[in-house]
Formats: structure tokens, sequence, C-alpha cells
């Protein structure tokens, strides 16, 4: 990428980072209340504190730990020359595709490890205890679990020597269709079945949060569809439909669970206590 256009972005980085968060989280809100996919059945008010309070708590954190964020980071790499890219001589563009493919299946091992380990499956399941599901929920994840998805990052990046462009990109890319693939929003049949060769749709993603367990351990792509159709996790549809399915996980249904400081102990409550 040209130096001017590289220079305006990481000059830009915070504001265009936050303009696209709130642009697509409005447009997705206002998209819900025009076509909501299900009924809600929980207080909007109460998820909506929590589950935005979680994304400032967690905004904090990541600044606070980390001199850097990921892009910043990437920077740093670039001008080390740190990172396998940096030793070969290989064409910009097809390299700026593969690392974005990296990434991006890097977080789906990432989601599907805490899934299967019990240690991350504690401070990954709080995303799983909202008992609705909206544009809210996707950027609902424990601050530890948030920190150690940051480092799985970085460590990424300095390894393979990344871009700070792409790293921008993809951090873009990731919180867009998170927060599109998590809202309450109905999309045509016929529409969804052919989207969902190329970006994880709502009605995808969903069957990842009903409460039965095969169908919760399924479906873990947050952003490009394929990992889960090539390692065998794709499911297509849930079994109750879309309409009667729970939503949640069936040890956390008391809609207490649901304020932001229950969130927040979550990983450290035994089932015995909830």
């Amino acid at each position: 990428m040209e130096s001017k256009y590289l220079d305006w972005l990481l000059a830009n980085e915070k504001q265009i980072r936050m303009t696209f968060f709130f642009g697509i989280l409005c447009l997705v809100a206002f998209w819900e209340i025009l076509a909501p996919r299900r009924k809600l059945t929980q207080s909007k008010g109460i998820r909506w504190y929590s589950n935005i309070g979680i994304v400032l708590i967690n905004s904090f954190l990541v600044r606070l730990v980390f001199p850097f964020v990921a892009t910043g980071f990437a920077t740093i790499v670039a001008e080390k020359q740190w990172g396998v890219f940096h030793q070969v001589a290989l064409p910009y563009w097809p390299v700026a595709i593969v690392s974005f493919l990296i990434l991006d299946f890097a977080i789906y091992f990432q989601h599907l490890i805490f899934h299967q380990w019990p240690l991350f499956w504690r401070l990954h399941r709080m995303h799983h205890t909202d008992l609705d599901y909206d544009v809210t929920t996707g950027s609902r994840f424990h601050p530890i679990e948030i920190l150690l998805s940051m480092l799985i990052k970085l460590s990424i990046v300095l390894a393979l020597g990344i871009s700070p462009e792409v790293v921008l990109i993809f951090e873009i890319a990731l919180n867009l269709t998170a927060m599109f693939n998590h809202g309450n929003i109905y999309l045509p049949v016929f529409l969804d079945k052919y989207l969902r060769f190329l970006v994880v749709t709502p009605d995808m993603h969903r069957v990842h949060h009903s409460t039965i367990m095969t169908e919760t351990n399924s479906n873990y792509g947050f952003n490009l569809p394929w990992w889960d159709r090539i390692f065998g996790t794709y499911n297509s549809q849930p079994q109750k439909g879309h309409l009667n399915m729970d939503i949640g996980l069936n040890i956390f249904r008391d809609p207490s669970q649901l304020h932001l400081y229950k969130l927040l102990i979550q990983p450290f409550v035994t089932d015995k206590n909830i």
C-alpha cells in the first residue's frame, strides 16, 4: 500500500474504528426495530447496559494492559522488519490476502479451543449466557478473554509480520461482521442461503447460541463461513427452528444473571452456586 494512504490510516486508526463501530451498531439496531427475526424475551435496557458496559470495560483494559493495540504493534513489527513475511520478497496483495485469511482462521480456531478446553470455556461461556440475541451480543466477551485474544493476535502479527493496514482492515471487518451476524434481523431465506457462502449470517451464527450443546459446539466462524464447512463444524439450521429455539445456556436461566456485575463474576461461579 502506498505510504501516504498507510500514514493516513494509521494516523486516524482510532477515529476510523469508532466510526465503523457506531455506524454498524446503529444500522443493525435500527434494522432490528424495522424487521426483527425473533421476539425478545428479556429487558432490553438491562441487557444493553450490561453488554455495552462490557465493551467499555474491555476497551479500557486493552488500552491499559497493552501499550499498543494490534495496528500500532503491527507498525512496530513492520519498522523492525520482524516476522516471516518481512524475510521474503513477495508481492503485496497475495501476502495481504493470505494474512487476512490467517487472522480469520486464527479467530475460528481460537473460538473452537475456547469451547473445547474447560478452563477457557469458563471464560467464553459468558458470551453464551445472554438470554436474547441481538447486535450487542456480538461484543459481549469477558475482559480476561479479550486480553487473551489480544495476546494471541499480537503473537500472530509478530510471528508472521502482518502489515498494519491488513490488521486494521481485519479488525474493522471482524467488528462489523460480529455485530451483523449477531443481529436480531430478518433476511429472506433465499438471500441467507447464498449469502452464507460469503459471510457468516445471523441465521447461521444464531445456531451457535442454542441451548442444545451439539448446536452450541458448531458454527464457530465470526467473519468468513468457510472454516466451519472445511473442518466439519458447520450446522445449517437449529433443531427447533429459529423462532422456537432457546438462546443461552441451560445453567444460566435466571434473568438476574444478565446484570453487568454478574457477567464479570460468571467464570468464577460454580454450577451449584448459580
